[in-house]
């Protein structure tokens, strides 16, 4: 055999048993999918409903009213600043 003789250069010596192909790992049968999809959707729909209930938790806090009249203020600033004049003037010469 040479200095290699464990290694049997790819000559299959019995029926070895097959355990699922990466293909199936990668592409689960169909009811799996669906039931995957199912609970992923859920999941979807409750991280939203708990995503929208911190958003009013957090417009009803003293933060959020803060917060609110911060960009109010800000937004009022910047409507009325430029007021017709362009913001960079330049002349020849």
């Amino acid at each position: 055999m040479g200095c290699f003789g464990c290694f049997d250069g790819g000559i299959i010596k019995g029926k070895k048993e097959k355990g699922p192909s990466v293909s199936d790992k990668l592409h689960p049968p169909k009811a799996a999918s669906e039931d995957a999809d199912k609970s992923a959707d859920s999941a979807r729909l409750r991280a939203a409903e708990a995503a929208q209930k911190r958003q009013e938790e957090f417009d009803k806090s003293p933060a959020g009213k803060a917060a609110r009249a911060q960009m109010e203020a800000i937004a009022k600033k910047s409507a009325n600043t430029n007021r017709g004049e362009p913001a960079l003037k330049w002349q020849m010469g």
